[in-house]
């Protein structure tokens, strides 16, 4: 009953005309950025952030989340029909998907991912609904001394499950660290790595960061980039409508990809990406006729897509509930929350449940609208394929600018975004990945605070944090992954699994 009256209050909100307004806004955005490639949901909720200044704290969230589940949607279509993944998530959906358009089943194909979607993002968000209040009222339970630990073990794992090299991936941590402590100490107040400068004194901006490392540096990476323009499948899309015969052979891999993605959504580092290549590599291990995928396999369609839906919106749960951010998209939206003047963690459930229980209704709302949209407008998207990147880029650099700028009038802001497109840039030539940089820096100051508030209570014993029980089990976890991570066995099938 108490759920029920709960998602009530929810759909009372999600209903109401602006809300219905602002979740259209950002799945048809979503929509938009998952079709154009070189630029993602992160740089577009970068751009946006301080456009949402002026808006209810619950209707910037809602726009916010629609353009991050709704990208995922825009990825497939460019992927099947260009062979261009709009979104990393839509990588593996362009292997067997762009192989069925050129056999004249582009219908089936996007009506598959369409639906598998549809399916995965309502059962992800009943996970969300039936266990995120759950996990809220334990980590209520929690201390100084658990978050901290809890902090440690979502930064390890990060470390753990991103690409490429481990040794890249834990400087970019130590890096995020470094900079997030930027600013004036508010419990000492002693200026730490200012270096003299007044606008530095409240740390570095995160907005004008973000907006550097996956704004600018996505522009300067794909603007020279000529496999951002290909020809499309010219054969006219029909059988968008499916049969029953393609519902039962899709079922099961919807279903199991549903299930992948709903669990390894959760992870740090993992959500939409990890969970469709997981979600291929489980179907083709369970296919009769393995050599199919790759030929075109519509279960290499509806595994993956059902799996990368299915993780985007489970990547809210420790977003919403702890205030951990599972990925960067995650850590803008704990920034919009900052914005706003909401603490995250689990007492958003308590405090703000109007927020809390209307983000979760309007994803059900968002992705009924996502299906609406996709499939109609098949057409209009294929021809904004036909604009030059080399013309979108001096908008969306105007935009950043404009969006920075207008943080709080400052021109410095200009300046650190400029910088930190340089360095996001430079950062994916070394083949670095910038989001644990990221991740590190949002999650740096959180640590610090709850690292103090325990000491502070336990008279100075850094013992307190293996004392506690569940700080304890969190630590341990954190060192068992890193043990695992560094064996030479376990690390090569990660370093396999990564590159496949």
């Amino acid at each position: 009953m108490e759920l029920l009256s709960n998602l009530t209050l929810g759909f009372g909100t999600a209903l109401s005309p602006w809300n219905l307004v602002y979740c259209f806004v950002g799945c048809l955005l979503g929509t938009l950025i998952g079709v154009l490639p070189g630029l993602g949901p992160a740089a577009t909720i970068a751009m946006l952030l301080p456009f949402t200044f002026s808006l209810d704290p619950s209707a910037s969230l809602i726009m916010l989340s629609g353009i991050f589940y709704g990208a995922q949607y825009g990825g497939s279509t460019t992927a099947i029909l260009v062979n261009i993944p709009g979104e990393a998530s839509s990588v593996v959906t362009a292997i067997d998907g762009h192989q069925l358009a050129k056999q004249g089943h582009a219908g089936m194909a996007l009506s598959t991912a369409a639906l598998g979607s549809f399916f995965a993002g309502t059962v992800a968000t009943l996970v969300i609904a039936l266990f995120a209040p759950m996990l809220a009222r334990a980590a209520l339970e929690f201390g100084p001394a658990e978050y901290f630990s809890l902090m440690v073990l979502g930064l390890v794992a990060s470390v753990a499950l991103a690409h490429g090299s481990l040794l890249k991936a834990l400087a970019m941590i130590v890096f995020g660290l470094l900079v997030g402590i930027v600013g004036i100490d508010v419990n000492s107040g002693a200026s730490r790595m200012t270096f003299g400068s007044v606008e530095l004194s409240d740390g570095v901006d995160i907005v004008a960061v973000a907006m550097g490392l996956f704004g600018l540096a996505e522009v300067m990476t794909n603007i020279g980039d000529t496999s951002l323009s290909r020809e499309t499948v010219q054969s006219k899309i029909s059988g968008l409508f499916p049969d029953m015969k393609l519902l039962r052979r899709i079922a099961g891999p919807v279903c199991r990809g549903t299930a992948i993605g709903s669990v390894l959504g959760i992870l740090p580092g993992g959500g939409a990406l990890l969970s469709s290549f997981a979600s291929y590599a489980v179907e083709k291990k369970l296919s009769q006729d393995p050599r199919q995928f790759g030929r075109g396999a519509i279960e290499g369609v509806a595994g993956p897509e059902s799996a990368n839906n299915a993780g985007a919106q489970t990547s809210f749960i420790p977003m919403l509930t702890l205030g951990l951010p599972s990925n960067v998209t995650m850590a803008l939206m704990i920034g919009a929350m900052i914005i706003q003047g909401i603490q995250p963690g689990p007492s958003v459930m308590t405090s703000q449940p109007t927020l809390f229980w209307g983000l979760i209704a309007s994803m059900w709302v968002g992705n009924l609208m996502l299906v609406i949209l996709n499939l109609p407008l098949i057409g209009i998207w294929i021809r904004l394929l036909t604009i030059p990147y080399k013309y979108l880029a001096p908008s969306i650099i105007v935009f950043c600018a404009i969006g920075v700028y207008t943080l709080n009038a400052s021109s410095f802001n200009i300046f650190v975004m400029a910088a930190f497109g340089a360095l996001g840039y430079i950062l994916r030539k070394l083949e670095c990945e910038p989001t644990p940089f990221l991740l590190g820096m949002i999650l740096g100051p959180m640590m610090e605070e709850h690292m103090r508030r325990a000491l502070m209570l336990s008279r100075g014993n850094p013992m307190t944090f293996v004392d506690r029980p569940i700080s304890l089990i969190l630590l341990l976890l954190a060192v068992t992954a890193i043990v695992l991570v560094t064996i030479p066995a376990v690390r090569n099938k990660r370093d396999e699994a990564l590159v496949e």
